[in-house]
C-alpha cells in the first residue's frame, strides 16, 4: 500500500510540493496536467516535465487523476473515435513516463456537486457540504456561479470554464438518452482503452458518481455495489478497475462500504482509494465533510481500513478532501494540513492492524 495525496500543478495550489514531502508516510502525488484542453492528447513532454519536478523533492508520480473524458465519448456522437484515439495516447505517454494507475470519472457535463463549499462547522473549520433541496431549487448557471464564487479564486476539478457555454445543452442531451444508451456509449470506451491498459502496463480505476444520485436529470451509473459489479462486467480484465471512493459511495445510508471494499479489492479490481469521512444532518441526501476521525462522521475507518488490510489491498490511498483548520486558505476540501492529519490517521490505523495481525 502506498498512501499519496493530491497535488495540482503550474501554480494552481497553495500546497509546495516540499511541504508533502513533509508529512511522514507520503511517498507521492496524484496529479495532472490543467492545461491540456479536455479531449486532446497529453504530450510526452509536457508529462516528464511535470513528473521531473515532483520527483526532485523525492516524491512519486505514479497516479494521475485524471485524464478527463471528452463529453462526445459519454454522449456517443460522432467524433467520439477521434478523442478516444487521444485518450489512447495519452495513456502510452503516461506509461512511458512512470505511470501506473490512471483515475478518471464518466459522470456526464459535471463531475461533483456541491452546494456549499465553506460551511462552517461548529470548531470554526469550514468544509464542503451537500444540502439536496437547496442544490435542486437552483439552476445550472445559478450552480456553476456559486460555485465559482465560493472557490477562493481556484481552478476547480470537473468545473473548467469550457464546460460552461454548453451545459445547459448538455443536460438536455442526456435528457434525450436512455441510461442503457449511455451504459453503451461507456463500454464502448471501455471495450476501446483496456487493452491499451495491458499493453501499457497501467491500471484504470473510474471514479463513482459524487453524490451517487442523480441531479438535474442526468444519468448516474456508479452508485453502489450492483452498478460496480456491471460496470466491472463491461470488460473483466483486472485493469478494468474502481477507484473506491468512501465519501462518495458513503453518501448514500444504503451503501455497506467495509462490504463494498471487501468485495471488489478481493478480485483485484481496486488499485486505488479515496479515504475521507461524512455525516448525514437533516436527511440521508444531506451531508458535510468531515475530519477523517470515525468520531467525526457516519463511516467507520478502522473497519475500511481493516477491510482494505484483510483484503489483501496493495495499491494507492490517499486521504480524501479535507476540511480548511488552523486559518489555511486553498482550493476548497484540498487544503493540506487536515488531509495530512487524514493520511497519517489512516497510516496509524493501517499499522495497528498490520502488527495486531
Amino acid at each position: 500500500m502506498k498512501m499519496i495525496i493530491r497535488w495540482f500543478p503550474d501554480s494552481a495550489d497553495s500546497i509546495p510540493l516540499e511541504y508533502i514531502r513533509q508529512v511522514p508516510g507520503v511517498s507521492g502525488v496524484a496529479t495532472c496536467l490543467m492545461h491540456i484542453p479536455v479531449g486532446e492528447t497529453w504530450p510526452l513532454d509536457d508529462i516528464n516535465d511535470l513528473r521531473d519536478k515532483i520527483v526532485a523533492v523525492g516524491l512519486e508520480m505514479e497516479v494521475i487523476e485524471s485524464v478527463n473524458v471528452h463529453e462526445s465519448i459519454k454522449k456517443g456522437i460522432p467524433g467520439r473515435d477521434r478523442y478516444i484515439e487521444n485518450y489512447m495516447q495519452s495513456m502510452r505517454n503516461l506509461a512511458q513516463a512512470g505511470v501506473k494507475c490512471l483515475c478518471y470519472n464518466v459522470m456526464p457535463v459535471m463531475d461533483w456537486v456541491r452546494s456549499n463549499l465553506a460551511q462552517v462547522l461548529a470548531d470554526g473549520s469550514t468544509t464542503m457540504a451537500y444540502h439536496h433541496e437547496t442544490l435542486i431549487r437552483l439552476s445550472p448557471s445559478d450552480l456553476t456561479n456559486s460555485i465559482h464564487g465560493s472557490s477562493g479564486g481556484f481552478w476547480l476539478p470537473g468545473w473548467e470554464e469550457e464546460r460552461f457555454p454548453q451545459m445547459e445543452e448538455d443536460i438536455r442531451f442526456y435528457h434525450s438518452l436512455s441510461e442503457e444508451q449511455y451504459w453503451e456509449n461507456i463500454a464502448y470506451f471501455i471495450d476501446a482503452i483496456v487493452p491499451v491498459a495491458h499493453e501499457c502496463d497501467i491500471n484504470l480505476a473510474v471514479h463513482p458518481d459524487d453524490p451517487p444520485w442523480s441531479i438535474f436529470g442526468l444519468p448516474k451509473i456508479i452508485t453502489d455495489a450492483q452498478s460496480i459489479r456491471r460496470f466491472l462486467s463491461l470488460n473483466d480484465s483486472n485493469r478494468n478497475g474502481i477507484t473506491l471512493c468512501t465519501g462518495s459511495l458513503g453518501a448514500s445510508t444504503k451503501n455497506d462500504i467495509p462490504a463494498i471494499l471487501r468485495e471488489f479489492v478481493s478480485q483485484q479490481r481496486v488499485p486505488f482509494v479515496h479515504l475521507r469521512n461524512i455525516k448525514h444532518t437533516s436527511s440521508d441526501k444531506d451531508f458535510i465533510e468531515t475530519a477523517h476521525f470515525s468520531n467525526c462522521g457516519d463511516l467507520d475507518m478502522f473497519e475500511m481500513v481493516l477491510a482494505l488490510y484483510e483484503s489483501n489491498f496493495d495499491g494507492y490511498i490517499r486521504s480524501d478532501h479535507g476540511r480548511m483548520i488552523w486559518g489555511e486558505q486553498g482550493r476548497p476540501g484540498y487544503g493540506l494540513y487536515d488531509r495530512a492529519l487524514g493520511a497519517n490517521y489512516l497510516l496509524g490505523l493501517w499499522e495497528a492492524i498490520k502488527k495486531l495481525s
